[in-house]
């Protein structure tokens, strides 16, 4: 067995390696015989597979979760990469198990991301808006910094929460740098607060699962809760109209209803909010199919871009 990771193999490439099982669904196919339906995972990406045939013992023993020792080869299947697995086993305790040596890590530190992210809270001017962000950040300290922000389109990696945070309060100075009259404390303590509640709506890094109340609530409910339970703890109006303001940043993030948020913005920072999140987002969703594109090649179907395809250069 090679050094090679998941996205190190070419098409019709035998594959032979240790990977973490991401998602594992057990199906019924036509001919009524149960499958799984397996996304593995390793830091170099992700690739999914069908485990035909699988009895209850295979059900059982491949769950979210757990490193497996995958044999099988890479394919195309209506033009998106699978593997074809022919062998898969449980790792056993003398080889690599540790789930979290498979997680994709964001692209800079975890220090380096809570001291830069911590210099906004110093621009965030306003009183209440700042004691609401710290507050938040203190309790949801260890998640905020390790959670990925997705379950699989973008960010979908240890660290993502927090580096996609950053990311936009970085775009968010260059915004407020570029034209007058922006509220910058606001933007800032919106950016800040627009995804944390997906520390709760996901399961944690490894695996990414959403939780029980993160189908039933979401994100955007969920910290919209968390907002007027700080405004309780610090002795705030939660319908002051400072915390409203607040509350309409992370409320109003994803821009329409349809796609979530229950009130589209109706704020200059808002807007600002709302359209630096989409961008963000879909950079880094084109960056991770370009990575492993050919150059003069089409990328895979991105699901969370209407299915289109980028040619890479």
């Amino acid at each position: 067995m090679d050094s090679k990771k998941l996205m190190d193999y070419k098409v019709d490439e035998a594959m032979e390696l240790f990977v973490l099982l991401k998602n594992s669904d057990a199906r019924v196919a036509k001919n009524g015989k149960r499958f799984l339906s397996i996304t593995f995972e390793d830091e170099s990406g992700e690739i999914s597979g069908m485990y035909w045939d699988a009895n209850d013992a295979d059900v059982a023993a491949f769950v979210p979760g757990k490193v497996v020792k995958l044999n099988g080869k890479r394919e195309l299947y209506q033009g998106k990469a699978q593997v074809k697995i022919q062998k898969l086993r449980l790792a056993t305790d003398s080889e690599p198990n540790d789930p979290s040596y498979f997680v994709p890590h964001a692209p800079e530190k975890r220090k380096s991301i809570q001291e830069e992210i911590e210099t906004f809270l110093f621009d965030i001017t306003e009183p209440t808006w700042n004691r609401i962000v710290r507050n938040l950040l203190q309790k949801h300290g260890e998640a905020f910094y390790t959670y990925p922000a997705a379950k699989t389109n973008h960010h979908a990696y240890a660290g993502g929460l927090s580096f996609h945070t950053l990311s936009i309060l970085r775009l968010a100075k260059a915004v407020v740098n570029e034209y007058p009259g922006i509220n910058a404390p606001l933007l800032y303590a919106g950016a800040i607060l627009h995804d944390i509640g997906k520390t709760t709506e996901l399961s944690g890094p490894v695996s990414t699962q959403y939780t029980t109340t993160g189908n039933l609530l979401g994100h955007i409910s969920i910290i919209d809760g968390e907002i007027v339970s700080a405004c309780d703890e610090l002795k705030f109006d939660p319908q002051g109209q400072a915390v409203v303001l607040l509350r309409h940043m992370v409320l109003s993030h994803h821009g329409l209803m349809e796609y979530g948020s229950p009130v589209p913005p109706h704020m200059l920072e808002a807007e600002i909010l709302h359209h630096l999140d989409e961008m963000d987002a879909s950079i880094m969703m084109v960056q991770n199919a370009l990575k492993n594109t050919p150059n003069g090649q089409f990328s895979e179907r991105i699901f969370g871009l209407d299915n289109r395809t980028f040619y890479k250069e």
